[in-house]
C-alpha cells in the first residue's frame, strides 16, 4: 500500500491510500471495491470513505487492480492513462460471442497447419496503433446503457472501432490449440478483442481462455496483496 501520510494506518485509509490488489478469478472489480470499502470502514470506524478502482479487470481475469481511497481517488484518472501489461492464453480453432469463456464455445476452422510465419504475420498486423472493436459483452456505453445489457437480451448492437496502441506483443508458449502471450498496451485495449482478431487473421477463430494483468505503469502485481487477506 502506498501512503504519503505519517498518521496511523486507519487514518491513512480515510485520508488516502493507493492499494494494489491481486484480483481473484470470478471477482468483479466492483466486488473488490466493496470489500475494501467495508474493510476500511471497519478498520477506521468511519462510515463515509471514498473508494474507487483505477481500471476495470474482467471477472474471468486475475491480477493487478489498483484501489484508491480518500484524496488518492483524485489520481484514478491519471493511473487509468498508464500502459498495461497482460499475460494469458488464446485458444485457437473456436470462438465465443464474448471472445472469452463467459459464453458458449463455437467450433471454428482448422489450426494444425499453422506455423511461426503465420503467427508472426498476425502479431505484425496487431502491433502498433490499430483500430479495435470492443466486445459486445463489455461495459462500453451505448445510448446510456452498457453494451452487455444489449448483448444479454440478444438485441442487435453495432460498436464502432476505437484507436488503441499495442506496444509489445509476443508469444511465450505454443502448444496448439493453446498459445500463451504477453502484451503491453494502451488504455482502452480489450485483450478479448485482440484474441478474436488474432483468430480471424489466422482464419481459424480464437478466444481468450486465460488472462492476468501483471503491470499498470510502474505498479507491479508482485507487490499486490490478496483481497482475501483483508476480509
Amino acid at each position: 500500500m502506498e501512503n504519503k501520510n505519517n498518521d496511523s494506518p486507519c487514518h491513512a485509509l480515510v485520508a488516502g491510500q493507493t492499494i494494489l490488489i491481486d484480483k481473484p478469478y470470478t471477482w468483479t472489480s466492483f466486488d473488490v471495491v466493496s470489500k475494501v470499502r467495508n474493510w476500511a470502514r471497519k478498520e477506521s470506524g468511519e462510515k463515509k470513505i471514498k473508494v474507487g478502482h483505477a481500471g476495470t479487470l474482467d471477472p474471468l481475469a486475475t491480477g493487478l487492480l489498483i484501489i484508491c481511497t480518500g484524496k488518492f481517488t483524485k489520481s484514478i484518472s491519471s493511473i487509468q492513462e498508464l500502459s498495461k501489461e497482460y499475460i494469458g492464453t488464446f485458444t485457437l480453432g473456436a470462438s465465443t460471442q464474448s471472445y472469452d469463456l463467459e459464453t458458449e464455445i463455437t467450433p471454428g476452422g482448422t489450426y494444425q497447419h499453422l506455423n511461426s510465419s503465420h503467427f508472426a504475420n498476425a502479431i505484425q498486423k496487431l502491433t502498433g496503433e490499430i483500430l479495435q472493436i470492443p466486445p459486445v459483452f463489455s461495459a462500453v456505453k451505448v445510448d446510456g446503457k452498457r453494451a452487455y445489457e444489449y448483448a444479454r437480451k440478444k438485441e442487435e448492437l453495432k460498436l464502432l472501432p476505437k484507436s488503441i496502441h499495442i506496444y509489445e506483443f509476443e508469444l511465450t508458449r505454443i502448444a496448439l490449440p493453446e498459445i500463451d502471450f504477453r502484451v503491453v498496451c494502451s488504455k482502452g485495449t480489450y485483450i478479448r478483442s485482440l484474441a478474436k482478431d488474432f483468430g480471424e487473421i489466422l482464419g481459424c477463430g480464437a478466444y481468450l481462455s486465460a488472462l492476468r494483468r501483471t503491470r499498470i505503469g510502474e505498479y507491479l502485481v508482485e507487490n499486490a496483496i490478496n483481497v482475501r487477506d483483508i476480509i
